[in-house]
Parts: C-alpha cells; structure tokens; sequence
C-alpha cells in the first residue's frame, strides 16, 4: 500500500473537562461545549472515555455527543457488556476497547490482545454487528497486531506512552518501536492510530510516521487551554502534526 502524504487526523479527547466539572459537580465546563471548540480548531474527531466508575465521562455525555456533534465520536470503552450496551444504544462513529483498572489514575498500557483474544472477540464481533467501527488499543507488538487482525478489529491504536515518558537513547529505541510497529499494522491491512501521552515536544516524531493515520490526544490539550484556551491549544497541535507530516 502507498501512504503518500495523506492528511493526518487528529482526535480529541475531552475527558478532563468532564474531570474538572465533575469536581464541583453541576453542568460547568460542558464536554458538548469543548467538542465544539475543538471541531472549529481543527479536530477530525472527538473522543471520550466512559470508564466503569464514571470519573469524567458520563452516560448523558455519550448520549449528547453522540446526538449533537458534527464530528466523528470515538468511544474509549473496557470490553465489557456495560459498556457494550451503551454503545449499541448510542452508535458511536468508532470504539477504542482499552484495558481498565478501577485503581489507576490513567490507561497504563494496551491491551493484552493475544491472552484476551476469547474475551475480546464477542465484544468486537457485537460491536461490529451493531455497525460500530471496532479499535483496539495495544502496545507496539507485532504479536498483538496479528492478533488484533485475526479477530476481525479492522484498525489498531499503539500506545504512545512508553515513548512520550522515557528521554535519550531510550526514547529514540521507543520510536523506533512504533515505526515498525505501524508499518506492520499496515503490511497486514490494519488501519494505524496512536495515542496517550502527546504533547507539542513529543507529537512531531510520531506525526512523521506515514503509517500512522490518526493521533488521539487529550489530556495535555485540555490542560494547555487552561494557558492559552482550547482553541489555540488545538491549533497549535494541528499545526506540529501538519509540518510533521509534510
């Protein structure tokens, strides 16, 4: 397959806004809001996660965006059938399953497709059913990604993480990782996102992987707007991820 220099996309995902309103509770800062600031930024889709102990995230948050934006919703969900139903019942665009651990502060890593590949493949074969465009989200593992093919997941999302937090020789080992990691994906016909952890010092390299069609980040946007407000932050994101891929 020839990746040319096609446009790469840019998810973003407004959890911690819903974070920061559900501190004090009420309805203030409104995802729906952030969504739309991030649509007329730049954003080719918008993402959130609904986690089992609802931290940010809401039901009523998936009902709305689901009903409400222009964009592309990209539901971050556990495979697991709560959250199977609340995607069947709202028909996101996309669903990213992830792993999740009530104990952790964010996703610690990807999916363990190979030794979950009997509880995974129902909820991808349902989701699928229902017409819900399935992703996993995994490490940069050819193993996981032949996987991830077997079972019928037609795109992959690598994490990023491992990379965004390590420095020097081990950070360009890390990349290295997701270059070959996103090449594979795309010599067995998976489509390549990559997320967590980016930030404007650390979204170039990845940006320039042609493999790599779609980048979700969230956390570090939502704490940028804080500085310098959601739409420059988005900007500024979109611009890197243009030069990068150019």
């Amino acid at each position: 397959m020839t990746t040319g220099k096609r446009k790469l996309r840019l998810g973003v995902n407004i959890d911690h806004v819903a974070t920061l309103r559900n501190a004090r509770g009420g309805r203030h800062p409104d995802p729906l809001r952030a969504a739309a600031i991030a649509a007329a930024a730049g954003a080719d889709g918008i993402t959130a996660h609904l986690r089992e102990d609802r931290r940010h995230i809401r039901d009523e948050d998936i009902a709305r965006l689901a009903r409400d934006i222009a964009l592309p919703l990209n539901l971050e969900m556990a495979a697991m059938p709560e959250m199977l139903a609340v995607a069947l019942a709202h028909k996101p665009h996309a669903a990213c399953l992830v792993p999740e651990k009530r104990s952790e502060v964010t996703t610690e890593g990807g999916l363990d497709v190979v030794g979950g590949r009997d509880h995974l493949a129902p909820a991808i074969r349902r989701l699928a059913e229902g017409g819900i465009r399935v992703s996993l989200f995994v490490d940069p593992d050819a193993p996981q990604l032949d996987m991830a093919r077997r079972l019928g997941a037609p795109v992959v999302e690598l994490h990023t993480g491992a990379y965004c937090e390590a420095a020097g020789a081990a950070r360009v080992r890390e990349l290295q990782r997701l270059v070959a990691a996103a090449a594979h994906a795309e010599a067995i016909g998976l489509e390549c996102h990559a997320g967590h952890g980016l930030g404007y010092d650390t979204v170039a390299p990845v940006a320039a992987i042609a493999a790599i069609v779609e980048l979700n980040i969230g956390h570090f946007l939502i704490g940028e707007a804080i500085f310098l407000g959601l739409d420059a932050a988005v900007k500024r994101m979109r611009a890197l991820m243009d030069e990068a891929r150019a």
